[in-house]
């Protein structure tokens, strides 16, 4: 790995906003609260689904532009329907069972399970379209925001912002009413400490001191919009330079075609959301883990002709679920369950 030095940071905290006597990852007092209105229904969202993630519980949460929906293997709850009209893109559910939802106009929502807090700009978010959601190894929320990211310690918000080509810790504290050129589309902490972070523009890595930009060959990855660690500590990237694997010496390309979004599953084979044959369908694959020191490793395409794939889960029993263009999709090994409101009596529409 090459890495090209763009900033060394003084680590000097950021005020943006504060609390006295907060717990970490607990929300500022201050901010309004709005009580649980729930909308149950037995089909889940018909338009676009950006992540989707599983509880503790096994509940599973749906991050979609008709709002913020629960399944709990019976029906679908849209969690904020009455509370807010946004689209929301990013859902996380952190170490202590709390969840975060991160929509676009709206900043992020605080969901303790009875009520929620709203926080925008005006508490210290960088900004207020935020498209993902991180919890590092301490306990601080990471949202990945137009223009940078926003750091929660669980008293107060620590921003850094691309600047051109560069990622810095801000230290004005001034926020973006405005939308920045740049969105943060993934951020993750690797085992080594160091957090990686995937922009529209270059991909950073940041080791608490200096923000470098990821390369390979003098060439940056740039529009990266999925990175992982597997659980041999390789990095995966993807992004319109295709499927990219470091194992901390070496790279290795899978695929050139623009990937989405990755996973690793509990055997350890990679699934991608990627562009198809076709650049106009998108199309689920499973790249098998067994095979994946091969040069050409087994690749099945699980559904194919999609207008678009984005977030994929793996659920605790297995299943395979995807978000769509026009709402959620789930693979049991055999079939592919379609949950949007097409309904044959009281059952769900599959495919």
């Amino acid at each position: 790995m090459k890495y090209v030095h763009v900033y060394t940071l003084f680590l000097i905290f950021v005020f943006c906003a504060s609390c006295k006597g907060q717990n970490k990852t607990g929300p500022p007092k201050g901010n309004t609260r709005s009580e649980t209105k729930e909308v149950t229904t037995s089909y889940g969202p018909n338009r676009i689904v950006r992540t989707i993630k599983q509880d503790k519980k096994g509940d599973i949460w749906i991050a979609s532009w008709e709002g913020i929906f629960r399944y709990d293997g019976r029906s679908f709850t849209n969690i904020t329907g009455k509370v807010s009209s946004a689209r929301f893109f990013s859902v996380l559910e952190d170490s202590k069972g709390n969840l975060w939802f991160g929509s676009i106009g709206s900043g992020v929502y605080y969901y303790d399970g009875k009520s929620f807090q709203n926080f925008t700009t005006r508490d210290g978010l960088l900004n207020n379209d935020v498209g993902s959601i991180y919890e590092d190894k301490k306990g601080d929320i990471w949202f990945g925001v137009f223009g940078g990211a926003s750091r929660y310690d669980g008293k107060s918000f620590h921003n850094y912002i691309i600047n051109g080509d560069g990622m810095s810790e801000d230290r004005t504290g001034k926020t973006f009413p405005y939308r920045p050129p740049y969105e943060v589309n993934s951020i993750i902490e690797d085992g080594t400490g160091k957090f990686w972070f995937a922009t529209r523009g270059n991909t950073f890595v940041y080791d608490g001191k200096a923000f470098t930009v990821f390369t390979h060959e003098d060439k940056p990855f740039k529009n990266v919009r999925s990175i992982i660690e597997d659980n041999k500590g390789n990095i995966w990237l993807g992004g319109p330079d295709g499927l990219w694997r470091y194992d901390g010496n070496t790279f290795t390309n899978f695929t050139q075609k623009f990937i989405g979004y990755i996973i690793e599953d509990k055997k350890g084979n990679i699934w991608t959301s990627s562009e198809g044959d076709n650049s106009r369908a998108w199309a689920l694959s499973r790249y098998e883990g067994k095979s994946l020191s091969d040069k050409k490793p087994a690749v099945t395409e699980i559904k194919s002709n999609e207008g678009m794939i984005f977030g994929i889960l793996e659920a605790y029993d297995g299943s395979i679920w995807f978000g769509t263009l026009n709402g959620v999709y789930s693979y049991d090994g055999n079939a592919i369950s379609d949950y949007k409101s097409k309904r044959l009596g009281n059952n769900f529409y599959s495919q």
